[in-house]
């Protein structure tokens, strides 16, 4: 059992990081639940309410980073209300429609379509697009970041037990 749990954990952790970087993935929630795999096979006893308090804020607050982040580097570069949503659902529906590729292009188009939609012309669209580019890519290097900092938590936890 001891194996089948760590395979579990690990598999979540994977899971997780893999999810900062294509969106489909839980991300943060598959780091959260490798925890809760930990205490059903091994035991909940090192963590204590500084861990769990510590690793929600962690999560909430990469839920919080994900959509301001982003939304962030689509206002930056002047982009409305309208390319920031359509960012968004390019981000979403990108991987699907354009498996290699959509990752990057969804927002991308995304956000251009929306500012079009909101009236812009061409040559502002593409700036703001490549602003949501920016958004995209600063998020993802924050929830990496903050989640490497979550499985590392863990393990310092319960090194320490």
């Amino acid at each position: 059992m001891t194996i089948l749990g760590w395979i579990l954990i690990i598999a979540l952790f994977a899971v997780g990081l893999a999810g900062a970087v294509y969106p489909i993935l839980p991300g943060a929630l598959a780091i959260y639940f490798a925890f809760f795999v930990y205490g059903w096979f091994f035991g909940f006893a090192p963590f204590g309410p500084l861990f769990w308090i510590i690793q929600t804020l962690i999560v909430a607050a990469l839920f919080i980073a994900d959509y301001v982040v982003g939304a962030w580097g689509v206002k930056k570069f002047g982009g409305s209300r309208a390319s920031v949503i359509g960012s968004t659902i390019g981000l979403i529906a990108g991987p699907f429609v354009i498996p290699a590729f959509g990752l990057i292009i969804g927002p991308l188009l995304g956000a251009f379509i929306g500012e079009m939609i909101a009236g812009s012309n061409p040559g502002k669209a593409l700036k703001v697009s490549a602003g949501s580019m920016l958004g995209l890519f600063s998020s993802t290097v924050v929830k990496v970041v903050l989640q490497i900092v979550m499985v590392i938590l863990f393990f310092i936890w319960i090194g320490r037990y």
